[in-house]
């Protein structure tokens, strides 16, 4: 694709902003604002991936994959604003799920052990245990205050925080990973998926483009699964004080 021909997709967003002011909805700032910023971070990101590819160095991939890891973490975490710690609580589970998974790609050779491979599997596992960490986050809290006179009832009965949380535990867990079963569910049916469908318009044959697809879709499936158990088990004392008080975050 020549830039020429990529600068004609700006008519899709310059469309939409149109309408937007048309509609008067105000949303032509945050399109504009995104665009912008997209554009750049995926040119920046091209360029720093071109590097680490020709130099082909461990620290190098680690470096990244660890940034993508910070990233991820910040910005899921944001969605837990009065829960102190719980930065570095995600960025253990989403580390711990990324680790699980190159171990076993690696371990296996199911993918070479190069930055072509490892990079763009890393960020797309990292992308998806981030989505999860937000949505289980977003959830617990409204559970938390939803069934607060049931949490403090059994804790005066003298349940454990552990036993207090089950239920909105699980519940979080399982609402978390919707969109994940969901995309399962649907895969091939609904959507042709981006690696699949970059593949297959750069040449490849489809069914290697699938087999990709598959790997991709299993390790985003058990990379959110693990992230989620986790976060469950890591997040859930969060919500009390030092005398197993109930805590209500903002």
């Amino acid at each position: 694709m020549t830039l020429t021909a990529l600068s004609f997709t700006l008519l899709f967003v310059m469309g939409t902003m149109m309408v937007s002011i048309w509609q008067k909805l105000g949303l032509e700032k945050d399109i504009a604002i995104g665009t912008v910023r997209s554009a750049v971070q995926l040119l920046v990101v091209g360029y720093v991936l071109q590097f680490i590819f020709n130099a082909d160095h461990i620290l190098y991939i680690i470096l990244i994959i660890l940034f993508m890891i910070a990233v991820a973490s910040w910005n899921a975490a944001k969605r837990g604003k009065g829960l102190p710690g719980l930065f570095w609580r995600i960025a253990l589970a989403i580390s711990a799920s990324e680790l699980l998974m190159m171990g076993i790609l690696l371990g296996l050779h199911i993918i070479q052990a190069t930055p072509q491979y490892i990079i763009p599997i890393s960020g797309m596992t990292i992308g998806s245990a981030m989505i999860v960490s937000g949505l289980f986050i977003n959830h617990i809290k409204q559970e938390v205050q939803s069934n607060k006179g049931e949490i403090e009832t059994l804790l005066s009965l003298g349940a454990t925080a552990q036993q207090a949380m089950q239920k909105v535990r699980a519940s979080s867990v399982k609402f978390s990973m919707i969109p994940t079963i969901d995309g399962m569910k649907t895969v091939g049916l609904v959507q042709l998926p981006g690696m699949m469908t970059g593949m297959i318009i750069a040449g490849a044959d489809p069914i290697i483009a699938v087999r990709y697809q598959i790997l991709i879709v299993f390790s985003f499936t058990a990379s959110a699964a693990i992230t989620s158990m986790l976060l469950s088990v890591l997040i859930y004392r969060l919500f009390f004080t030092a005398g197993l008080q109930l805590k209500h975050p903002q």
